[in-house]
């Protein structure tokens, strides 16, 4: 009996192969082994092949269909669309043609205002008169000067990605810095890109535009300054001069300072003042009371002690 049941429990233990010893024994994935099989009883090697379920079959006609109404949409809206934007152009060319005609109108008016104004005053008057419009920035006036050039830096590429990144900018606080040094070292008249700075100008930024008197300007940029002779030397000791030379070593931005002969700078637009004015009657709080004039005091709240 112990013999027999020691068979018994001997018989019943299988042997389990680890994993090394079953890849070598069998060392083709079991898909090849029936690939072979198929291959040797039809007599052509078997592909191996994807079935699709009424499901799927659905969605990609789904699919197609979506796809090919698009395209027809799309397709049928291009005219439309190319009709709109070539709409648009040509309203744009066109006012900007009418821009141009009108500027040049208001030139001529200009200068005919000029004239009968130069008729109607006296010659001590109208010299006078133009002194004054040349160093308000309202006339146009010429003489020898500086021009600042500042561009912005050559596009360049990331040293780890290699990509293309966008160049260092002149800034229009660079701008408004070589303006106001100008300025101080004795500029009579300044013009940034032809658009003439008066005492109410100013340069600012919109988005990665920048504008003068709300005029966009573009680089490069040529700040050009009418003044003394030694205004070139003090000018190129500024604190501006000295940090745009630095910015321009450390990042590529081209800034340059020269001596121009014979410069003429436009007369800016008229200026559109505005003037603060008081009010017709101050008005009084409803608890407030006025005492008669006569009286020799001043108003006094009601219900003071």
């Amino acid at each position: 009996m112990s013999d027999g049941s020691g068979e018994g429990r001997r018989s019943a233990r299988a042997f389990t192969p680890d994993f090394l010893t079953e890849l070598f024994r069998n060392p083709l994935d079991p898909g090849y082994a029936d690939a072979a099989a198929q291959r040797a009883k039809t007599g052509r090697p078997a592909r191996p092949g994807w079935s699709v379920g009424p499901v799927g079959l659905a969605v990609i006609v789904l699919l197609g269909f979506l796809c090919a109404v698009a395209y027809r949409q799309t397709m049928a809206e291009e005219p439309g669309r190319a009709q709109a934007r070539s709409g648009l152009v040509a309203q744009i060319k066109q006012r900007q043609d009418e821009t141009d005609v009108l500027s040049a109108r208001a030139d001529e008016l200009r200068a005919e205002v000029n004239r009968q104004r130069e008729a109607a005053l006296g010659g001590s008057q109208a010299a006078r008169l133009r002194d004054l419009e040349a160093s308000t920035g309202l006339g146009r006036v010429r003489g020898d000067g500086v021009v600042v050039r500042l561009a912005d830096a050559p596009k360049g590429q990331d040293v780890i990605s290699g990509a293309n990144v966008g160049p260092p900018q002149v800034l229009y606080l660079d701008l408004q810095a070589v303006a106001n040094d100008l300025w101080s070292v004795g500029a009579e008249a300044i013009a940034i890109n032809g658009q003439r700075l008066t005492a109410t100008s100013t340069i600012r930024n919109a988005g990665e535009a920048i504008l003068v008197d709300f005029r966009p300007v573009t680089g490069p940029y040529e700040v050009s300054a009418i003044g003394p002779g030694s205004m070139r030397e003090r000018f190129d000791t500024s604190n501006s001069a000295l940090t745009m030379r630095k910015v321009a070593q450390n990042t590529g931005i081209s800034f340059d300072v020269r001596d121009a002969d014979d410069l003429t700078l436009p007369a800016a637009p008229e200026p559109r003042l505005r003037y603060a004015e008081p009010a017709v009657s101050p008005s009084l709080s409803p608890s407030a009371e006025v005492e008669p004039s006569g009286s020799g005091t001043s108003p006094s709240p009601s219900g003071g002690g």
